[in-house]
């Protein structure tokens, strides 16, 4: 198993449409996490990297939304680094990460510093590439280290949601989607057949993955002390019979 830390360098994308078939990547996620957006409510959401910015989550109650990025674009709101997060602790309600593990140099980072920033019962919603997969074969074939996707490192969903359970997530949702290579220039409706065969018998080979976990809340229990009942001492007692065994000591003489 490869490190998660790492500092090699590659491209990495900043719109959709650097994907090959990109806007049909970016609706299969719309779809599959639409059914979630509506279980998270409250006041602030966090969308992670220029990807998630793009996602349409309007179907989500939480209203006030803010995309971090460290490239100022059109739909980010604050400019910083997505593993040093300008925020205060407990203070998100959910966390949109699309994309975006795979192209940092430390993935782990990233989760903690999502983890600090939700709230106990918070939401985190994690998308991408299955290595095991279609697509995650093609990383195999020369000079592909050098084009997107494949110039980003790919982690199986296991080794994500180990992250998330020794982080004390829970997690709610793994799902696999999009039964195809995502080659450039390939027409995904050639395939149909196949991709149909794929949803029904192979469905951990999905191309893309989608995770949806929340933040265990731990209950503290104080623990009472034991108090114990202090023995009875009765000294008059005692000493009253040591001055009648005086007293029928002295009239004896």
């Amino acid at each position: 198993m490869k490190p998660a830390l790492s500092f090699q360098q590659g491209p990495k994308p900043l719109n959709w449409q650097d994907f090959p078939h990109g806007d049909y990547v970016r609706y299969g996620i719309e779809r599959r996490m639409g059914k979630w957006l509506t279980r998270m409510f409250g006041y602030h959401m966090l969308k992670l990297g220029g990807l998630s910015g793009q996602l349409d989550t309007s179907k989500s109650a939480i209203k006030h939304q803010v995309c971090v990025a460290p490239t100022s674009q059109q739909h980010v709101g604050v400019v910083a680094e997505i593993d040093e997060l300008p925020f205060s602790e407990h203070s998100v309600d959910a966390c949109i990460l699309s994309h975006c593990l795979e192209y940092h140099s430390d993935p782990h980072h990233i989760l903690r510093e999502a983890h600090r920033t939700l709230i106990p019962g918070g939401y985190i919603v994690i998308s991408g590439f299955n290595p095991f997969s279609l697509c995650g074969l093609a990383h195999c074939l020369p000079f592909s280290g050098q084009k997107l996707p494949w110039s980003g490192r790919f982690f199986t969903p296991a080794r994500v949601k180990d992250w998330l359970d020794l982080l004390g997530f829970e997690i709610l949702a793994d799902e696999r989607f999009i039964h195809a290579s995502l080659a450039r220039g390939s027409r995904l409706s050639r395939f149909a057949p196949w991709r149909h065969f794929c949803r029904h018998y192979l469905k951990p080979m999905g191309s893309c993955y989608l995770l949806v976990a929340r933040k265990r809340v731990a209950p503290l229990t104080p623990i009472k002390p034991k108090w114990h009942a202090r023995p009875k001492w009765a000294p008059a007692v005692k000493s009253a019979r040591v001055r009648q065994s005086r007293e029928s000591f002295q009239e004896e003489n």
